[in-house]
């Protein structure tokens, strides 16, 4: 071809920033004795260019939808590609990750990330959005920094190449179709290929995180109340205000049914807008201690004013309340005791459903 360097460098740009992949085509004439390989390295000494090739490898639809439900929810997404950095660029703007406001800052390529030190790097991981011209152990070592400023990392790949990478964060997600090294190196195989089943498995997780908290809130709240109002009964001089019997009827028939009704509720897309929670946290927050410190302190509090209410007068139905006089300090019937602990089951039931909606 005639054709100078720098038109080709021009086409290739224009090709490139399309988000096109290229190929260029070269030959050379060996003659009779020449060597075609030398010290593990093909001989490339006098090329004749032919011409480049531009492939489109469209990115797949669900494909934008998906990065945008992980930025939303807290979840920083970084591409690391073998592609050129306008290639790169490109699919990045396309999927919605790549911004006008992205600079150069936010962009390297493999041969400059291996140059930075250890403490640049962790300097710059967290800005970074796309390596580009990348080489096998440039994801590993991505994977290794960003475990260093204590992020939880999730690592998809298809490639042997990607194995590393893979064992090394915190969740591997390899593709069905991928290399049976990698699917070996993985935690997760994504069946369908789809980068959108990582966002439906991030819901799925926080949902299930937060059916743990909804039961633990019920479960804790009523058993602040019923340990306090046996323990107060036991101080006041009275036989306990509840029964053995009672409690086991409670904890097998109420909690056993609420722990599955409350376990069994249904992903919420919501949770997608929360920020991710920090690891380390206790699975009690603050909302919740409040919840159960406040609630199971209230209807404690209602239980055992009922409760000496019940010593010091004679109650023959619940309309009694509302003309009381108290006397002195008598014993407390069957049918009072049966009311207290009716009560005390209503009051929890109700809760029940305030449980179910905490945090929504």
């Amino acid at each position: 071809s005639d054709t100078d360097k720098q038109t080709i460098d021009k086409q290739l740009l224009e090709y490139q920033n399309r988000a096109m992949r290229t190929l260029g085509f070269a030959y050379q004439i060996l003659e009779s004795g020449d060597k075609a390989v030398a010290d593990s390295k093909v001989v490339a000494t006098s090329l004749h260019f032919i011409g480049i090739a531009a492939i489109a490898d469209p990115v797949r639809l669900d494909v934008p939808d998906a990065v945008r439900e992980c930025l939303d929810a807290g979840i920083n997404v970084k591409i690391v590609t073998g592609d050129t950095p306008a290639t790169a660029r490109e699919i990045g703007r396309q999927i919605g990750l790549w911004k006008d406001s992205d600079n150069e800052s936010n962009i390297i390529t493999g041969p400059e990330f291996a140059a930075l030190s250890d403490k640049q790097l962790l300097d710059r991981v967290l800005d970074l959005k796309i390596i580009a011209r990348a080489r096998p152990m440039d994801k590993k070592r991505l994977v290794e920094a960003l475990q260093k400023l204590n992020q939880v990392v999730a690592v998809t790949g298809d490639g042997t190449n990607d194995a590393p990478a893979l064992n090394t964060a915190h969740v591997g997600l390899s593709m069905g179709d991928g290399t049976s090294v990698a699917k070996e190196a993985s935690d997760i195989t994504i069946i369908d290929n789809s980068f959108s089943s990582i966002g439906k498995a991030v819901m799925w997780g926080r949902s299930l995180y937060q059916n743990i908290q909804r039961f633990l809130l019920f479960q804790l709240t009523v058993n602040v109340t019923a340990c306090f109002l046996v323990l107060c009964g036991a101080f006041m001089g009275t036989e306990s205000p509840l029964t053995v019997t009672q409690m086991l009827w409670i904890n097998l028939i109420m909690d056993t049914f609420a722990a599955m009704a409350l376990a069994s509720l249904p992903p919420s897309e919501s949770v997608m807008k929360d920020k991710p929670r920090d690891r380390n946290a206790f699975i009690l927050n603050k909302q919740m201690i409040w919840n159960i410190l406040g609630v199971g302190g209230f209807f404690f509090v209602m239980l055992l004013g009922l409760l000496y209410i019940f010593q010091h007068s004679d109650v023959q139905q619940l309309t009694d309340l509302l003309t009381l006089q108290l006397g002195e300090k008598g014993h407390v019937t069957t049918y009072e005791l049966t009311l207290l602990f009716t009560i005390f089951v209503m009051t929890h039931f109700f809760y029940l459903f305030n449980a179910r909606a905490f945090e929504t």
